[in-house]
């Protein structure tokens, strides 16, 4: 896998890019729910860059996952992605639109789950992003 800036926006597009595919279909309503929730202004790309990087993301993951019936990849790779952010406020827009990403179509997919449920250990480890997700929470 490439490796990009820590808390860039190719990392970050990336983990989106990861959840629209993982697994192994990128529904329309998955595009949808990227462009509701903002999040490529957030981190400041363009759809075309992001397309890019979805590109780029498929080429690697053909070249270095274990292969089954589909393209898996290894926790330690996911944690690897995950590691490249590291700024509880993108983690957690990040979470909530990969969150919102694969509900959209109405499946949440086991390679969809494990990566989200992945993001919620690697990421909940510090102490800051479990507070602060609580804070907002609370000022519901």
């Amino acid at each position: 896998m490439r490796n990009y800036e820590p808390d860039s926006a190719s990392a970050a597009g990336r983990l989106v890019a990861l959840c629209m595919v993982v697994d192994g279909n990128m529904a329309p309503s998955e595009l949808q729910a990227l462009q509701r929730s903002r999040l490529l202004e957030y981190i400041d790309i363009d759809i075309d860059t992001f397309h890019d990087l979805l590109d780029e993301l498929c080429q690697d993951m053909l070249s270095t996952a274990v292969k089954h019936e589909h393209v898996v990849l290894d926790e330690a790779t996911i944690d690897a992605l995950l590691g490249e952010i590291r700024d509880p406020a993108l983690r957690r827009q990040l979470l909530r639109a990969m969150w919102n990403i694969a509900d959209a179509d109405g499946v949440l997919a086991d390679a969809e789950a494990k990566l989200l449920a992945r993001a919620s250990v690697v990421w909940s480890a510090e102490s800051h992003f479990v507070k602060e997700e609580a804070r907002q929470l609370a000022a519901r």
